[in-house]
């Protein structure tokens, strides 16, 4: 299955879909996700704080896939925010990957009530630079938070990974996106627990297309031009979520699933502007 891409401001291709791997891990974890390599996907998104950096190494070099064909991403956790930690913490990703540089690396929450976040995306610029990182960005962080590192530094990340889901379509977020050209990714593109596969919107377009309604939602997410990271622990499941680029939802149906947004949308309340992940 051929995976279309976008072009980062950067110049660098990302596939427009991703395999989000938390929280896989152990044996099984490192299975999953050597099945997902096998099916197609070639954007793998981990973490420090994952915890499972090491299965994701492993699950490459059992994959056979060469190394190029894949963009590799994990995230600084909170408490490796000031510049040295955040470098030392990107040489440690890299040794459990067993990789000898990052395709993406993301300060994974801004954790403003630290203030520290300036710094660690200065230690990114200079990973940048000296070739151990290709791409850079960040995640939750808001317009606020985007306009102070792109201020700072001069440097605009490339990609912010949002809460993005029929329930929290981020339509203001993704207006900032597009004017500071950076890309959308959606971390829980489905809602997790509160996938609204039974919503009518949703279950029309499943109908009307012969698809599952978990294959409208992700194709909406890449209509919107958001790039979703769904994760599954089963083949069928994941191959399933990769198959969304032989249908288009039209304008209303596009329309109808965007209005299922709701206020308090977020899924556990995680507002940037105040959680706190270390």
């Amino acid at each position: 299955m051929v995976i279309p891409t976008h072009a980062l401001s950067d110049g660098h291709p990302l596939p427009a879909i991703g395999f989000g791997t938390y929280p896989l891990r152990g044996e099984d974890g490192t299975a999953a996700i050597t099945s997902a390599i096998e099916l197609g996907y070639r954007l793998l998104d981990t973490a420090v704080n994952y915890e499972n950096e090491r299965e994701v190494g492993e699950a490459i070099r059992r994959s056979g896939v060469p190394r190029e064909e894949l963009v590799v991403c994990s995230k600084i956790p909170g408490r490796h925010h000031g510049y040295d930690d955040a470098v030392r913490s990107t040489h440690a990703s890299l040794e459990r990957l067993g990789l000898d540089h990052l395709d993406l690396h993301l300060i994974h929450w801004p954790n403003p009530g630290r203030g520290l976040y300036a710094e660690a995306w200065r230690a990114l610029v200079d990973l940048r630079e000296q070739g151990l990182v290709r791409s850079i960005g960040v995640s939750n962080f808001t317009g606020d938070h985007l306009a102070r590192i792109v201020e700072e530094t001069g440097v605009t990340p490339v990609v912010n990974q949002v809460e993005l889901h029929p329930y929290f379509p981020q339509e203001e977020m993704r207006a900032v996106h597009a004017g500071l050209g950076v890309l959308t990714e959606s971390w829980s593109p489905l809602g997790k627990r509160q996938a609204p596969f039974t919503e009518p919107p949703v279950a029309a377009a499943a109908r009307a297309h012969g698809v599952q309604p978990g294959q409208v939602i992700l194709r909406w997410q890449v209509q919107l031009g958001a790039v979703p990271i769904p994760k599954s622990a089963t083949p069928e499941r994941q191959r399933e979520n990769l198959d969304v680029f032989g249908f288009r939802l039209t304008d209303e149906e596009m329309a109808a699933i965007t209005a299922l947004g709701r206020p308090d949308g977020r899924l556990f309340g995680g507002d940037p502007e105040t959680h706190e992940e270390m």
